[in-house]
């Protein structure tokens, strides 16, 4: 089992992990590092037990507040998901106007009397 030295609020531990993990607890670390100089900036040397308590909670809430975002984020894929599946099972109609057979018959009438004009210049030239 390998062993890891991370460095989390200028304090050195000794870690260690399964064989292939040390990159994932060296980033874990770096994450962790990141929050305790934070609070070692704000605050100043603190006894180290606390520093990772704080620094662990810092994390912690934002994990909480990523896992808030990432929630509101699935719930709006499935509505979308959702009104998605609702259209492709029920698309929308196309709905044909219908021409009154009145419209209909007046608009023959007046083709019938064009035609009738043009047969008339027609025999007039």
């Amino acid at each position: 089992m390998p062993e890891v030295k991370v460095t989390i609020g200028g304090r050195d531990f000794d870690v260690a992990c399964q064989q292939g993990e040390e990159h994932f607890l060296r980033a874990a670390a770096g994450m962790l590092d990141t929050e305790a100089q934070v609070i070692m900036g704000q605050i100043g040397r603190m006894p180290e037990s606390r520093m990772l308590l704080m620094a662990g909670l810092m994390l912690a809430d934002k994990t909480a507040s990523m896992e808030d975002q990432l929630r509101l984020a699935q719930e709006k894929l499935d509505a979308l998901e959702a009104e998605i599946a609702d259209l492709r099972a029920n698309p929308a109609k196309v709905e044909v106007p219908v021409i009154p057979a009145q419209v209909s018959e007046t608009l023959a009438e007046i083709a019938a009397r064009a035609e009738a004009l043009a047969e008339r210049v027609e025999e007039a030239l």
